[in-house]
């Protein structure tokens, strides 16, 4: 099962954490990604990570900005957003997927979590 937390509202330019922690398994066996979802648009691709973190891949609208990593230790993985903006706001999910990663496509991913409202302010 996977738990993403950390959204909220803030405003322009500001940052927030998302994390998202895997309970009942080894995060250590799953690529890991993170999705973003506005109503009405299907979901899009954000930012993935290989199993152990050595890979990774952004969308272009984010890179520069969040940064992906991932404790498996703590089966946990993070999403730091930076530099926010009001076009970033929406329903961030995190992912799991059996493919070492990074994956970019929404339909490799085996496992999905609640998601976590990010809403930015202008």
């Amino acid at each position: 099962q996977l738990q993403a937390s950390g959204g909220g509202l803030v405003q322009a330019g500001g940052s927030l954490r998302l994390s998202c922690a895997l309970s009942g398994g080894t995060l250590s066996r799953y690529g890991m990604g993170w999705f973003h979802q506005t109503p009405g648009k299907e979901r899009e691709f954000v930012v993935a990570i290989s199993r152990v973190g050595y890979s990774t891949y952004y969308a272009g609208s984010v890179k520069g900005r969040f940064t992906i990593s991932r404790d498996n230790s703590k089966n946990t993985v993070y999403l730091q957003m930076t530099s926010l903006k009001p076009e970033d706001t929406a329903v961030y999910y995190c992912a799991a997927t059996f493919s070492g990663g990074p994956i970019m496509t929404a339909p490799a991913y085996d496992y999905w979590g609640q998601g976590t409202q990010v809403t930015v302010s202008s």
